[in-house]
């Protein structure tokens, strides 16, 4: 759910929203509660029979109801219970509470015959079932999918109420009569709502997805192009299944009550037997033996035929280690399909963000209501490819479409929320917050009135560094509105101690969209570090990049590196990317360096300090399960990689062809995966291999990456020293085990602290030819001694650590320790790194 993040940028960082208006005729309140117990309903609907007029109670049961006319009588109904009535008065405004009766029925399929829990019973002859239940036995089954979401700040401070968007939305918010209120009686200000619908097809063996966005509209806080939240706000990103032993909820995994190993997690009671629609089922109440789990509490209804899951109402606890969230509430109901196994028909999540508990909070409300079922009959494999496809006209909603369309009714509220959110995004206020959320979370600020040139990134606009002194950097790219199939973008530097001018331009043009081909020239001419050469996956951490680039760089062994690059990608097939490159480069160290031109390796052997490569690189990625998502001109992946994505890369540097130096070969495969592990946490690896049978100089070869920052990177080696070791074959592996809460939640005076443990490992397995160690002499030209480096031996190298994240929500803190190749001079063997994290 990576979209719920832009979501919490684009809402508690744009600071928006609404307050209370003017009264009505008639002001209804009170609290839905359940007559056994005296306890709150949440969400129970409150209505006026015979009409639509109503409202939905908060997760406290409380609702507030304005009226412009008399009534007789108002009810409430809520699942699981049966609806109930009371008269209403004629004054303005009254407090009515209502309690509703179960819906239970009386228990007989249950026979208890032993001291066991019958709840257990109930749970083992559910894993006898789940297999014929599960929707993952359907070869294919596709539906119509409608997805509604609304968020409000609640809660809004005082010093947030005088924000001047915040004035702005409240007196529109007046002018339309009175908002919702919390379980305090505090409004909530909507900043954000959005209604798409969509066609959603699925195919299992392979498993192939695919979502067609027929239509969507988005209200209030909504950025410039909404094409990609758009996509993101689909089924695709909503599909909530209790039958695998985990579900995914903010990018945890949360154990499911019906797993294989339920027994270790939860505990069981058997409340009722109860009818839910036409089918009978029990009612079993579940719980986390251990509060802090990531694990539900709640009820779930079990067909008493079929032992299928039919509806579950779960909540996550406060207590749950999980960061800056107050509350998630999932209900759903499943109906059955022909072919026997059940899909969910309607679902209902609330989720609440609170930095605090003194500051303002975010609620949303996400509904999915699925109808048109079709099972067992897949599309050709080919029809998947693309899986995210939006209409050309899906943003462009006409008027009265979700009046016809809405497959369930908006209560008065509800509609008077989208009919303010649909004024709240045209308050110049509210944009101008959207310019600023959006320059903080892309990096990029639009120019001009017709916006169709972007200054970035901002974040690159300055650094320092003892070889160019103080770097000056602008930067300029293309928007869509100037072209929706060309990404044009460039960048000027200046480096105020050297006196140097650095820059780069690209262009990349879009051939073909359902397999993504594109063709992209560039050509830079900038300073860049040898250390951090052929190091592609370590730099996708922009902080590490940034920070290796600042300061004292002259230990990364600076050099000017002029590239000219052309190349083409495309899918082959569904996730199976190609991408053929042609690369002519220039490299100038500006430390002293030399290589041997010729075989003879003497001291007198004539030796050069510049070199040119000319190569081609081919590349194959193979990414099965990766979501991606357009905008137009880029592409990106979104969502946890479910399965492990092979990158094949083969370059072929050929000589004397535009004055380049060597021919060589080099081969490389790299292996990464997030894989979850239930309530043993997760694990993150990255497994890298390469071989260079050619004999070259070293910044041709690997030159491992390590840190000697204080800032802990997870891609490279910590406790190695920039430039310690080369090689050119090798393997090695980087992995990280999140334990979330597993063993802090079991000591009592650490579990409230919300610390996890983190184990980390990286191994290295290198080589190097002798023939590729004496390609550099040991002084250059001028007489000066030139860089060293060493070679691996036959014991790989070794650094293993253990941590603590989540210190103060946000701090991660690894002690280090190197297990091998610890006897070499200016090594460290011991080390603390810090590193600032936003994780839930």
């Amino acid at each position: 759910m990576k979209f719920f993040f832009s979501l919490l940028l684009l809402t508690l960082g744009l600071l928006t929203h609404l307050t209370p208006g003017l009264a009505q005729q008639l002001v209804l309140s009170g609290q839905i509660t359940e007559a056994a117990t005296g306890q709150p309903v949440p969400f129970a609907s409150v209505f006026v029979k015979g009409s639509t007029v109503g409202t939905t109670a908060n997760d406290n049961g409380r609702y507030q109801l304005s009226l412009a006319q008399p009534i007789d009588s108002i009810s409430a109904s809520a699942m699981g219970f049966r609806p109930k009535s009371r008269a209403v008065g004629r004054q303005p405004r009254q407090t009515i509470n209502l309690a509703l009766p179960s819906a239970a029925v009386s228990l007989g399929e249950v026979v208890v015959r032993s001291t066991e829990n019958p709840a257990f019973t109930i749970l083992r002859r559910v894993q006898q079932h789940k297999r014929q239940n599960d929707k993952a036995r359907l070869e294919a089954f596709e539906f119509d999918s409608y997805n509604r979401i609304e968020a409000s700040l609640s809660d809004i401070t005082d010093r947030l109420a005088r924000r001047k968007v915040i004035r702005d939305m409240t007196e529109l918010a007046g002018s339309m009569g009175e908002m919702e209120r919390n379980a305090q009686g505090r409004p909530t200000v909507p900043v954000f709502g959005s209604e798409v619908v969509s066609r959603y097809y699925v195919r299992h063996r392979p498993v192939r997805e695919r979502e067609e966005i027929r239509h969507s509209q988005l209200y209030g806080a909504a950025p410039r192009d909404g094409t990609v939240l758009s996509q993101l706000l689909g089924s695709s990103f909503q599909d909530y299944d209790f039958y695998p032993n985990w579900q995914v909820v903010m990018g945890k995994d949360f154990i499911s009550p019906i797993a294989d190993g339920w027994r270790i997690t939860y505990d069981y009671d058997l409340e009722d037997s109860v009818m839910v629609g036409q089918d009978r089922c029990y009612q079993l109440k579940v719980f986390p033996r251990r509060a802090q789990d990531l694990a539900f509490t709640g009820r779930i209804w079990i067909t008493t035929g079929t032992y299928a899951l039919r509806k579950l109402d779960l909540t996550v606890d406060p207590k749950a280690n999980i960061n800056f969230v107050d509350q998630i509430r999932i209900q759903q109901e499943l109906t059955p399909t022909a072919a026997g196994p059940w899909l969910p028909s309607r679902t209902q999540v609330v989720v609440g963000l609170k930095p605090t508990p003194k500051q303002t909070g975010l609620l949303v409300r996400f509904t999915t209501i699925n109808s048109a079922f079709v099972v067992q009959k897949p599309r050709e494999l080919a029809f998947y490819d693309q899986p995210l496809a939006t209409a050309a006209d899906a943003l462009k909603v006409p008027a009265g479409f979700w009046a016809q369309n809405r497959p369930d009714t908006l209560s008065a509220q509800e509609a008077r929320t989208l009919t303010v959110l649909d004024s709240v995004g045209k308050l110049p206020s509210v944009r101008t917050f959207l310019e600023v959320a959006d320059l903080v979370v892309n990096g990029y600020q639009p120019l001009g009135k017709r916006e169709l040139v972007e200054f970035g990134p901002v974040a690159y606009s300055y650094n320092w560094n003892n070889v160019e002194g103080n770097r000056l950097r602008a930067g300029l790219r293309t928007t869509p509105n100037l072209s929706p199939d060309w990404l044009a973008q460039g960048y000027v530097a200046y480096g105020t101690r050297d006196g140097e001018f650095k820059y780069g331009v690209s262009a990349d043009r879009i051939v073909n969209r359902p397999n993504w081909t594109v063709l992209s020239l560039k050509h830079s001419r900038d300073v860049d570090l040898v250390a951090l050469l052929d190091n592609d996956i370590a730099l996708e951490s922009p902080l590490f990049e940034v920070a290796a680039r600042f300061g004292n760089i002259k230990p990364l062994l600076p050099l000017w590196r002029e590239v000219t690059s052309v190349s083409a990608q495309s899918d082959l097939f569904h996730n199976f990317t190609q991408k053929v490159t042609l690369r002519h480069q220039r490299f100038d160290p500006l430390y002293n360096f030399a290589y041997y031109t010729g075989p003879d390796q003497t001291p007198a052997a004539p030796t050069a300090h510049r070199f040119q490569l000319s190569e081609v690189v081919l590349e194959s990625r193979y990414a099965p399960g990766e979501v991606l998502v357009q905008n137009q001109n880029h592409r990106t992946a979104v969502g946890l990689m479910k399965w492990p994505v092979f990158t094949l890369r083969y370059t072929a540097g050929l000589n004397n062809v535009l004055g380049s130096d060597f021919a060589y070969h080099k081969l490389n495969l790299a292996v990464s995966q997030s894989l979850p592990l239930g309530q043993l946490g997760r694990t993150e690896y990255v497994l890298d291999a390469g071989y260079i049978p050619s004999t070259v100089p070293y910044p041709v070869l690997k030159a491992h990456l390590g840190n000697e920052s204080p800032i802990y990177t997870s891609n490279a080696y910590n406790l190695m020293g920039y430039f310690e070791f080369v090689s050119d074959r090798y393997v090695s592996l980087h992995a990280e085990h999140y334990f979330e809460g597993l063993l802090i939640n079991s000591v009592p005076l650490l579990k409230k602290l919300d610390w996890r443990l983190v184990a980390t490992g990286n191994v290295l397995q290198g080589s190097l030819r002798e023939a590729n160690r004496s390609t550099t002499p040991l002084i250059d030209a001028s007489g000066l001694p030139t860089p060293t480096f060493r070679a691996l031996g036959a014991a790989p190298y070794v650094e293993v650590g253990y941590g603590v994240e989540n210190i103060l929500k946000f701090i991660r803190v690894d002690f280090l320790h190197r297990l091998t190749y610890r006897d070499l001079p200016d090594v460290r063997t011991f080390g603390v790194k810090v590193c600032a994290q936003f994780k839930l």
